[in-house]
């Protein structure tokens, strides 16, 4: 089981997609990132396993909920630097988590 301190060991923030792009390099279908976490954390990247229910050109302007103190991930050549989430209804389909309204960005999740 996970502790509470474990829990409190993520940094979770809010961010808004500022530029989104199809990755053809992926072994699984998938979109790159960038993603705006405000002037504390500034401008990060990620690849998302979103492409069931989203494009890239959809998503530009969307606020998103990430984990941005995990280690970049290498993925096919590019640095994947925030764990973006989302609900999973079954294998490969993914629909991402948000708040209900529009925060700033860099918000934290408690």
């Amino acid at each position: 089981m996970a502790t509470f301190d474990d829990f409190l060991k993520l940094d979770l923030r809010v961010g808004t997609i500022i530029n989104a792009e199809f990755f053809a390099k992926a072994k699984v279908p998938a979109i790159k990132l960038e993603i705006d976490f405000g002037s504390e954390i500034g401008i990060k990247s990620s690849s998302a396993q979103i492409t069931k229910r989203y494009t890239a050109e959809e998503i530009i302007g969307k606020q998103i909920v990430a984990v941005v103190n995990f280690p970049p991930r290498r993925i096919a050549g590019f640095d994947s630097e925030v764990l973006v989430l989302g609900g999973v209804p079954e294998a490969g389909d993914v629909v991402l988590l948000k708040t209900d309204s529009d925060v700033p960005n860099g918000t934290q999740i408690g």
